[in-house]
């Protein structure tokens, strides 16, 4: 009896532990499946993939400490000059310009002293493509976002009009707090901090912005509802009467 007991206890565990196996698939599938909704604006690639997967990827998720910590504290000196000393461009320029000759001078002369080529002094020389190529890509920017502006007023989309002059009503606003150069600054900090914590954190942010989304998007509804959606009817009625 303990015999037939015992193989009947085992056959029990084998069936529950063979449809917990079947099930187990479906149910990391829909584990997948939920985390890659969860996702920030559904994303499946990793955010150094989004940034490139490149050298200027590995700058902005310091993945070279050294040379991330190079790049910003360079444009913190420059906007130390800049904003806190009040240095002007052209002084900045002088000065540059003032200690490289006075390097090379120096360099030149004790070579002279110690018997040696004054071919060897370093010179800076800079790429002849370099400011074609800085052109270009700063060209097709500007025509791109030109030619978003321009769509946006020409499609009749009001409220895609509404959410682009409610963007740039936010940046003259913060344009009157601040001056380009600050502006350009904290966009560089940001480019250089968010990207890593986003990395660390990826789960809590992404759970704290969809709830945020989430909330928005009831009070947009809300908005569209009493206001938005009464609005486009007016105008339709207004080119029917037309």
């Amino acid at each position: 009896m303990e015999h037939a007991a015992g193989n009947i206890l085992n056959n029990i565990m084998e069936t529950i532990a063979d449809g917990v196996q079947q099930h187990k698939p479906e149910i990391e599938e829909q584990n997948t499946a939920s985390a890659r909704v969860r996702k920030l604006f559904g994303r499946q690639k990793t955010i150094h993939k989004i940034l490139g997967g490149g050298q200027s990827a590995d700058v902005l998720l310091w993945r070279n400490k050294k040379i991330s910590s190079s790049v910003l504290t360079c444009a913190t000196v420059i906007w130390v000059l800049f904003e806190w000393l009040n240095y002007h461009f052209l002084t900045l320029i002088a000065f540059a310009l003032f200690l490289g000759m006075l390097i090379q001078f120096a360099w030149s002369s004790a070579s002279v002293v110690l018997n040696r080529s004054t071919s060897q002094v370093p010179r800076l020389v800079m790429p002849d493509d370099l400011f074609a190529n800085v052109a270009v890509s700063l060209g097709a920017q500007i025509n791109q976002f030109l030619g978003f502006i321009q769509d946006v007023a020409c499609e009749r989309n009001l409220k895609r009009f509404l959410v682009v002059v409610a963007s740039l009503w936010a940046a003259a606003i913060i344009g009157t707090w601040c001056n380009l150069l600050t502006v350009v600054y904290v966009g560089f900090v940001c480019a250089h901090t968010l990207p890593i914590v986003y990395e660390k954190y990826e789960d809590q942010i992404d759970d704290f912005l969809y709830n945020l989304l989430g909330q928005f998007q009831n009070h947009y509804s809300k908005l569209d509802v009493s206001v938005l959606s009464k609005l486009s009817k007016g105008n339709l009625r207004s080119k029917k009467n037309d």
